[in-house]
């Protein structure tokens, strides 16, 4: 309950975009703002390559916080420098065999320090 409610100086909330009283307003709402993340800068990568059953090599980007980064965005551009398939797996990137050093290099052209 506002601090005039019910008195001559009651004034029912408006639209900031239309002007109309909230409650008749037909705006569509806001789009929501665009994440904000951490600079690459300040993030480090570390590289593995791990061996799967049947012998299958997997290279493994660990330590980069998915609330920090694009990280569907980040395996694309992976997926697509190494001719291979990916997947997210929490908060690490698998990639299909051994590219440690071409990721070691598209990584470095983002902006991340790399370890491993």
């Amino acid at each position: 309950m506002g601090l005039f409610a019910g008195t001559k100086w009651d004034v029912p909330p408006c639209c900031d975009r239309c002007g109309a009283v909230e409650a008749e307003c037909r705006c569509p709402p806001l789009p929501p703002p665009p994440p904000v993340y951490k600079p690459t800068a300040q993030q480090t990568a570390r590289l593995a390559v791990e061996n799967r059953s049947r012998g299958k090599s997997v290279t493994v980007v660990r330590g980069l916080a998915a609330a920090d980064n694009d990280l569907p965005d980040l395996l694309t551009r992976l997926k697509t420098a190494c001719g291979a398939g990916g997947t997210i797996d929490g908060d690490q990137l698998e990639l299909q065999g051994r590219h440690l050093d071409r990721v070691r290099v598209l990584l470095s052209e983002l902006g991340y320090k790399t370890k491993g």
